[in-house]
C-alpha cells in the first residue's frame, strides 16, 4: 500500500516536471487516483485466491493387466490434488492412506490399451477425481477436492 502512494507521488512529481504548467492538477490528481486504484485491484485479487496444491509421496506405482494375461505391465505416476481451500490440506494429508489406495485400485484394474492411451488417461483420471471426491465428501462431508493433475505419468 505505502509503495503505490510512493509510486503515485513519484508519477505526479515526474509529470509536473515534464509538463510544467501545461497540465492542470486536476488531471495529474485524476491519473494519480487511477494508478492507485488499479494497484490496489491487483493486491485484493492476488489475496484472495485461497486455493491448495497436496502431492502424494512417493509416487504411485502399480501393475496393471497387460495385453495378455501372462504379461504385466506397470504405471508409476505422480499424483497432485488442486484444493479449494489451503486449510484442507491437513484434512487430506489425514486421509492420504484412503486416497493413494483408491487410486492404485483404479490404475490395477485398468487394461494396457486405456493406460497407455492419451484419452484412456483422461478417463483414469476422471475417475479417480470422481472416487476421491466421493470418498472425502464421505469422511468430512466436504467438497475438498477441486482437481486431480497427474504431473508425471510413465508406464511399462
Amino acid at each position: 500500500m505505502l509503495g503505490a502512494v510512493y509510486y503515485l507521488l513519484l508519477s505526479i512529481n515526474y509529470l509536473q516536471h515534464v509538463f510544467g504548467n501545461a497540465l492542470n492538477m486536476k488531471k495529474i490528481v485524476y491519473v494519480g487516483l487511477f494508478t492507485l486504484i488499479m494497484s490496489l485491484v491487483s493486491l485484493s485479487a492476488r489475496a484472495e485466491s485461497t486455493v491448495g496444491y497436496f502431492g502424494f509421496e512417493p509416487d504411485i506405482i502399480t501393475n496393471y493387466i497387460g495385453a495378455s494375461s501372462k504379461k504385466m505391465g506397470y504405471v508409476r505416476v505422480t499424483v497432485d490434488l488442486m484444493l479449494s481451500d489451503n486449510s484442507d490440506i491437513a484434512v487430506v494429508e489425514h486421509h492420504t492412506p484412503l486416497l493413494r489406495d483408491a487410486i492404485v485400485e483404479i490404475l490395477s484394474k485398468e487394461p494396457e490399451e486405456k493406460i497407455k492411451s492419451l484419452t484412456g488417461r483422461e478417463e483414469i483420471r476422471a475417475k479417480c477425481i470422481e472416487k476421491l471426491k466421493s470418498l472425502l465428501k464421505e469422511e468430512t462431508g466436504q467438497e475438498i477436492i477441486r482437481e486431480v493433475l497427474f504431473t508425471k505419468y510413465l508406464y511399462h
